[in-house]
C-alpha cells in the first residue's frame, strides 16, 4: 500500500499491542504478537514483519513510538547494570538509610518487613572530599586525589555505570561536573548520572534513589534501543521520528531515553491515561478513572476535568523515585495472574503472574495453575473459539481441569463457585485499587465514568463500577489496544526544575522571572535540537510551594504573564485552595515558600484522533453471533447470554443486558440490569445506574 503511516508498539506482559494510523485516510489496524521477555524488541520486530507481509511497506512508517517495559522489569527483577556511586564524604550512609521509615500500608504492621535490597551496595559506594554548602557555596574544594581513588576503586569493583550525587549540587553543580569529567577522561565507555543533571532537585535522599536508579538502569535500556534503532533500520523503518513513551505522559527521542531511563519506568501504562483522557472527552466525560488491566497488572489513575494528575515522587517495588510522572496505582492484577490455595485452605490471587509462557492453562503452553483467564474462560466471559479474533484457541477444558484441580478441590466447592471466588477476589482487589486514587482522595465516584481498556478490563469493569457505585463505564473503541494508540495521542514532553528555598516574599519578582528564564532557555534549546519550531512549543510554568516548615509542598500551575505581573496574593490564594482540596484544609495566615521551580516543556505532534463511525443500520439483533451461558456473581444460577460481533454494531446500537460483545482485542461484559450504548465515536458506553448494589468490593 502506498501512502505514509504512524505506527505504535506497547510491550506488554503476555503480548506486544500495535496500532497503525494511516495518515491519508485516519484508519487504525490493530493487532498483537506474543511477547518476548528474553528480547522485547524481538516482538516488536516479528510485528513489523508481520505488517509489511500486509502490504504496510516498512518505509512507508514515518513515525513510530514505543511504549516498553524494559526499565521497568530491569528494577523490579533487579536485573541492571553493575552501577557505582560517588557521593560527599561522610555520607555514604544516606543511600542505605532511606527514609527511616515504612510506606502506608500492610507493611507497617509486618513484622518481618525488609527494605528493598540496595541496588549499588556500599562495596561499590565511593567518598570524595568535597563540601558544598546549602546556599551554593564551597565550603571545601574538590580534593582531585580524592576523586582519582573514587575511579580507581569503581575500576577495581568493575562497575559499567555511574551515579555521582555530592551534597547541595542542586545549588551548585561545580564539583560533580568535575568528577563525571574525571571518570569520562578515564573510561569514556561508562554511563555516568550526575544528580545535578539529571534531578538538580532538594532532598539528598530523593535525589540519590532517582540518580541511582538512572544508573542501574541506563546501560540496560541503552543497550536495548540501540538494537531496537538498528533493528528497526535492518526492517526498513528508516524515519528519524523514532519515540519512546516517558512516565510523564510525553514521549522522547531515542537517545534522550537512554539517558534518563528512569523517566520512562511507567512507559506503557501512560499511554492508556492518556488515551482513556480522550475517549473521555469524546463520549462527554471529563472526570474519568482510567482501567487498565492486561496479562500481568492492572493499572488505574484519576483524571479530573480531561487533565490526568501528575506526581514528582513515586515508589516502583518500594524504590523512590522522584521525576515528575503520571500518578499511576499498580496492583498485581491481570489475565495471567495466578490463583492459589494456601495450606491453610484460603483462596489467593497473585501476585505470581503465569506471564507470557507458559501464560494461562486454557493457553496450552505448559500452565497448570489457574489464572484469571481460565476463570473468565470457565465463567463463560470469553469465548474459547474467538480470542484474538480466532488466532489463538483456548482450551477450556484445561482451564476447567486447573482450576477444578488447584482450587475447587481444596476448597470443597464446586467448578463455577472456585472461578466465581477468583474472579470477584480479583475484583475487590482491582476496586481497592480504584478507591486508593478516589474516595480515599476525597473524590466521590459517583461523579466519574470508568474507562475501561487492556485485554481484560472490559470484562471486570462493569461489576467493578457496579459494586463501587460508579455510574458509567466507557469501552474505547479498541480497548485491548488502547495503550498503543495513546502513544500517538501523546506530544514530546521534557521536565525541568530548580530548586531554591526561600520565604515567598522574601522574593523579588526579579529574582523569580530569573529562575523562571533560566529553565525556559534550557528547554527551548533542548527542543530546537530536536527539530521543534516556536510554532510547535508549549511550556508549561510551575511553582512548588508549601506552608512555612512543612516537610511537603504541592505544585501551583502559574502563566507566563503571571510571571511577569509577579502576582503573589493569587499564588497564595491558589496554593490555599489547591491544599484544602488536597488534604481537607488550609492556612492562609501561614507564609509560604518556595521550594521548587519547575517547567514543563512540551513538542506538538500531530496526534492521532478517533474518528466517526457509521450509525447503527438494521436492528441491533442483526450482529449476533450465539448464545452461550455465563455466571454472574449476581445472579444465583448461569445466564444464558446473546453474544454480539462489536464490529457490527454501529453508533446509536443499544444493548440491554446481560450481554458480551466480542471483538478481535478484547471483550465487552454487560451485566443483568445494565445498558450499554455505541457512542459516535465507538466507544461502547455502559449505563451502570439501574444495576443493584452488592456488598462485594466493601469489605
Amino acid at each position: 500500500m502506498s501512502g505514509s503511516y504512524r505506527l505504535a508498539v506497547d510491550t506488554g506482559g503476555t503480548f506486544s499491542d500495535f496500532v497503525v494510523l494511516d495518515e491519508q485516510s485516519g484508519a487504525l489496524r490493530v493487532f498483537k504478537v506474543p511477547s518476548t521477555p528474553d528480547d522485547p524488541g524481538r516482538a516488536v520486530l516479528e510485528g513489523i514483519a508481520s505488517l509489511t507481509v500486509s502490504g504496510v511497506a516498512a518505509s512507508a512508517v514515518q513515525f513510530f513510538v514505543h511504549g516498553t517495559t524494559v526499565g521497568t522489569n530491569a528494577l523490579l527483577e533487579e536485573k541492571g547494570a553493575r552501577a557505582g556511586l560517588v557521593i560527599t564524604q561522610g555520607f555514604r550512609g544516606v543511600y542505605e538509610v532511606q527514609e527511616q521509615a515504612r510506606e502506608y500500608g500492610p507493611q507497617l504492621f509486618d513484622l518481618l518487613f525488609e527494605k528493598p535490597r540496595l541496588l549499588i551496595p556500599q562495596s561499590r559506594t565511593f567518598e570524595v572530599r568535597e563540601r558544598v554548602a546549602a546556599n551554593g557555596e564551597v565550603d571545601e574544594p574538590l580534593d582531585p586525589a580524592s576523586v582519582e581513588q573514587a575511579v580507581s576503586g569503581l575500576e577495581r569493583e568493575g562497575v559499567q555505570s555511574v551515579a555521582i550525587c555530592l551534597l547541595f549540587s542542586f545549588a551548585n553543580p561545580e564539583h560533580e561536573r568535575r568528577v563525571a569529567e574525571a571518570i569520562a577522561a578515564r573510561h569514556p565507555e561508562w554511563m555516568v548520572t550526575a544528580s545535578s543533571e539529571l534531578l538538580p532537585q532538594i532532598r539528598e535522599y530523593y535525589r540519590l534513589s532517582t540518580t541511582a536508579i538512572n544508573a542501574y538502569l541506563a546501560p540496560k535500556l541503552a543497550e536495548y534501543l540501540r538494537r531496537l534503532d538498528d533493528g528497526l533500520d535492518g526492517a526498513g523503518v528508516a524515519t528519524p521520528r523514532c519515540y519512546v513513551m516517558q512516565s510523564n505522559g510525553g514521549s522522547a527521542t531515542l537517545s534522550s531515553a537512554a539517558k534518563r531511563a528512569v523517566a520512562t519506568i511507567l512507559s506503557g501504562p501512560a499511554g492508556g491515561v492518556v488515551a482513556a483522557a480522550e475517549v473521555g472527552k469524546l463520549a462527554g466525560s471529563t472526570n474519568v478513572i482510567s482501567f487498565d488491566m492486561g496479562g500481568t497488572s492492572c493499572d488505574v489513575a484519576l483524571i479530573e476535568g480531561g487533565r490526568p494528575r501528575h506526581q514528582t515522587r513515586s515508589a516502583i517495588g518500594g524504590r523512590h523515585i522522584a521525576v515528575p510522572s503520571l500518578d499511576i496505582h499498580t496492583v498485581s492484577a491481570g489475565g495471567g495472574t495466578l490463583a492459589w490455595v494456601d495450606g491453610q485452605g484460603r483462596l489467593h490471587v497473585g501476585p505470581e503472574s503465569a506471564g507470557a509462557r507458559p501464560g494461562p492453562a486454557a493457553y496450552g503452553l505448559g500452565g497448570d495453575t489457574p489464572t484469571v483467564t481460565d476463570c473468565d474462560l470457565v465463567l463463560g466471559y470469553l469465548n474459547a473459539d474467538n480470542f484474538l479474533g480466532g488466532a489463538v484457541k483456548l482450551d477450556r477444558a484445561a482451564a476447567a481441569a486447573a482450576v477444578e484441580a488447584k482450587i475447587a478441590r481444596p476448597m470443597g466447592v464446586d467448578l463455577a463457585r472456585a472461578a466465581a471466588g477468583v474472579v470477584q477476589l480479583v475484583d475487590v482487589k482491582m476496586g481497592e485499587a480504584v478507591k486508593a486514587i478516589s474516595t480515599q482522595r476525597g473524590y466521590d465516584l459517583r461523579e466519574f465514568a470508568l474507562v475501561a481498556f487492556g485485554g481484560a478490563g472490559p470484562v471486570h469493569a462493569s461489576h467493578i463500577a457496579m459494586e463501587l457505585g460508579i455510574p458509567t463505564v466507557i469501552a474505547p473503541p479498541n480497548p485491548g489496544v488502547a495503550s498503543a494508540l495513546g502513544l500517538l495521542m501523546c506530544p514530546v514532553r521534557h521536565d525541568y526544575v530548580l530548586s531554591r528555598l526561600q520565604p515567598l516574599l522574601e522574593c523579588s519578582p526579579a529574582q523569580i522571572a530569573d529562575h523562571f528564564a533560566g529553565l525556559r532557555q534550557r528547554a527551548l534549546a533542548e527542543l530546537d535540537a530536536e527539530g521543534f519550531g516556536p510554532q510547535q512549543l508549549r511550556l508549561e510554568p510551575v511553582l512548588d510551594l508549601r506552608y512555612a516548615g512543612q516537610g511537603y509542598e504541592l505544585g501551583v500551575p502559574l502563566s507566563w504573564p503571571e510571571i511577569e505581573a509577579a502576582d503573589f496574593g493569587l499564588w497564595r490564594s491558589r496554593f490555599d485552595l489547591v491544599h484544602e482540596q488536597t488534604y481537607g484544609h488550609a492556612a492562609p495566615e501561614q507564609p509560604l515558600e518556595i521550594v521548587n521551580y519547575r517547567v514543563a516543556a512540551v513538542g506538538e505532534v500531530a496526534e492521532a484522533r478517533l474518528a466517526p463511525i457509521a450509525a447503527q443500520a438494521g436492528p441491533e439483533s442483526g450482529a449476533i453471533t450465539g448464545r452461550r451461558l455465563v455466571s454472574f456473581p449476581e445472579e444465583p444460577a448461569a445466564v444464558e447470554c446473546p453474544v454480539y460481533d462489536r464490529a457490527a454494531l454501529g453508533a446509536g446500537a443499544c444493548l440491554d443486558g446481560p450481554a458480551v460483545v466480542e471483538q478481535y482485542d478484547s471483550t465487552v461484559v454487560v451485566h443483568p440490569g445494565q445498558r450499554a450504548t455505541v457512542d459516535r465515536y465507538g466507544s461502547m458506553v455502559i449505563d451502570c445506574g439501574a444495576a443493584p448494589a452488592r456488598r462485594a468490593l466493601r469489605g
